[in-house]
């Protein structure tokens, strides 16, 4: 199957995009597998560890390269159109949860990690940064440029923050605790700043994908309609 003219390599593929796509799935698998052995008090909670956005970053992550590698099987054309629509979700997301995650560690660590349950440094980056890297490559690599605008992308990022701020809300109600320790200490209307501004980091994350994508490929609309349109967003909020 011939790709997209201005794709870097070729995908699907039964080459480096299955390669990638394998790699992908092994990473993700083996951060599932550390979460079945790592009792802690919130994986016998309500919601265990789907109380993370992380886990739910991962799950995504996860889907979009399974639906990857089947279509790197099959060939399918459709199963790549819908690798390529799940990932402008999960390669943002995951960009925004490494950068929130390693920015936080970076002031205190006690912001992210609940008591006794600090991770190690190789399960730490299959968890924050393992995801992101390879959603990045696939993008930069294996696939079409992105359409979406950037006032699609604010729209998304906002759905995306404020269902997850109602899920952990809903989480707390059962359990009467937060899964982040820097939840509790915000007051409602901090905390419903803070997912605002993670919505305007995954929406920045999204166009600044879409500007690395003009970069490594050698794309300059690319670049300027990623700058331009997140000028514009910025002038209007």
């Amino acid at each position: 199957m011939a790709g997209h003219p201005l794709q870097r390599l070729a995908s699907p593929s039964r080459q480096v995009s299955m390669l990638l796509h394998t790699a992908g799935i092994a990473s993700f698998l083996a951060s599932f597998r550390f979460l079945q052995n790592w009792e802690t008090p919130i994986s016998a909670s309500f919601g265990g560890h789907y109380q993370f956005l992380t886990i739910i970053g991962l799950s995504l992550a996860f889907c979009t390269f399974t639906v990857g590698l089947a279509a790197d099987i099959t060939l399918s054309p459709s199963l790549f159109q819908a690798k390529n629509s799940l990932a402008v979700c999960s390669a943002p997301l995951e960009v925004l949860i490494t950068v929130l995650f390693w920015g936080l560690c970076a002031i205190d660590k006690n912001l992210v990690f609940p008591p006794d349950s600090e991770l190690d440094l190789l399960p730490n980056f299959g968890f924050h940064a393992a995801p992101g890297l390879f959603l990045t490559l696939d993008l930069l690599l294996l696939s079409p440029p992105w359409t979406i605008d950037a006032y699609a992308a604010v729209a998304l990022s906002q759905t995306i923050a404020f269902l997850y701020w109602f899920w952990i809300e809903y989480c707390y109600r059962q359990n009467g605790w937060y899964p982040y320790p820097i939840f509790e200490l915000l007051s409602t209307w901090q905390r419903a700043m803070l997912f605002a501004f993670s919505a305007f980091l995954m929406t920045g994350s999204t166009m600044s994908l879409k500007w690395l994508y003009g970069k490594v490929n050698g794309i300059e609309r690319f670049q300027e309609e990623a700058i331009g349109n997140f000028a514009s967003i910025r002038k209007r909020g």
